[in-house]
């Protein structure tokens, strides 16, 4: 029988006990009744609230055929389990202080950060990966987001998803010499922006003009589109892709360049989209980014004066005709249509190419930073 009794940190005498009792067919009483204790005696050791001496542990081994050392056995396992049971606590309140500092789970999905079990190497990750000494220290704040009051982001995220841009931005080599001419940024990437395929030169060029160019994913419930940031004092544009849409995607473009274009201090995280029904409500100079980047795109009187011509009976061969006398993609005439009422956002939405496919290089894939 002593052979079969196999003591466990987390199992009470009182369930070996039971568990003896059961396979004799004996009850508490008659235990009680062999060891000559009292029956209450019996009980409160069942439930551990009176622990197993030397003297009840001999009287055990001799009621149950087993050793005297097995009982102290099981009964010193069950105390140090109890002991150890602050730390486990204090640890998962380590980790409750950890998720609340970073989207932990998805920051190693991503494998932004290692899986790790240790709550003490987690948090030591985490730090490092947010920039921080400690878990207590604020996280430096580099923009303030513009987003619809339908939706509140996880502000946790939207600082995670920044040091994501910041790590790729770094990695990135700029020209030093001086400010970009914005106006001659603009006129080359316009230039581009007449066929889909000619996205894929749109980082290189911003690159070459002195501007970091990211593409990262957002992370869960931020709902961000782009974002202008600056590192080790050179700027930043980072896109997510939301919607991967030609039309978002200049709109969104030209809209973080016009932050920088216009002056704009700090940084900016915007979500320019609210849930596919158009720009989102915003301050003055978000406003201001909106219109810069509205009239790049397209000019206003000739929209103007085609939507008159047109009637709100805008067909497939017109929008091209008129993409193409604008020198822009027909999908890009069609985003600004659609925000404008003028036509119905269920048509036509087969000009609104995806762009991911020429931007695959420049996606940011789950993985490390290197």
């Amino acid at each position: 029988m002593e052979n079969k009794l196999v003591p466990a940190r987390v199992v009470t005498p009182g369930d070996i006990i039971r568990r003896e009792l059961e396979a004799r067919g004996w009850t508490q009483e008659d235990l009680a009744a062999i060891m000559g204790r009292p029956a209450q005696a019996i009980s409160e050791m069942m439930n551990a609230r009176k622990q197993i001496t030397v003297e009840t542990a001999r009287e055990l081994a001799q009621a149950f055929g087993t050793s005297a050392q097995f009982w102290i056995n099981v009964e010193t396992n069950y105390r140090l389990h109890l002991a150890e049971r602050p730390r486990a606590e204090e640890e998962v309140a380590l980790r409750g202080q950890i998720f609340r500092a970073a989207p932990v789970a998805e920051l190693q999905k991503r494998l932004w950060i290692p899986r790790l079990s240790n709550a003490l190497a987690l948090r030591e990750a985490v730090c490092a990966y947010l920039g921080v000494p400690s878990l207590d220290s604020p996280v430096p704040a580099v923009a303030a987001l513009r987003h619809s009051s339908q939706r509140a982001p996880e502000q946790r995220s939207e600082v995670a998803w920044v040091r994501r841009v910041e790590a790729l931005a770094r990695q990135q080599s700029l020209p030093t010499s001086g400010v970009p001419r914005w106006d001659e940024v603009v006129a080359l990437l316009l230039a581009l922006a007449e066929r889909e395929q000619d996205v894929v030169r749109v980082p290189q060029i911003l690159l070459t003009q002195g501007v970091h160019f990211v593409l990262a994913p957002h992370l869960p419930r931020t709902y961000l589109d782009g974002a202008v940031l600056w590192v080790d004092e050179q700027p930043v544009i980072a896109l997510t892709l939301r919607y991967d849409r030609v039309d978002a995607f200049w709109f969104t473009l030209l809209h973080e360049l016009a932050h920088l274009a216009l002056g704009h201090q700090g940084g900016y995280l915007d979500q320019l989209y609210d849930a596919g029904r158009g720009l989102a409500t915003q301050d003055a100079e978000e406003q201001a980014a909106n219109a810069q980047a509205r009239d790049w795109l397209l000019d206003g009187a000739a929209v103007e004066r085609f939507s008159g011509a047109a009637r709100c009976a805008f067909t497939r061969s017109q929008v091209l005709r008129f993409a193409k006398e604008q020198r822009r993609h027909p999908g890009i005439v069609v985003g600004r249509l659609h925000h404008e009422g003028t036509l119905e956002y269920s048509h036509l939405r087969g000009l609104l190419v995806k762009v991911s496919p020429y931007l695959g290089e420049w996606v940011d894939a789950p993985g490390p930073r290197t």
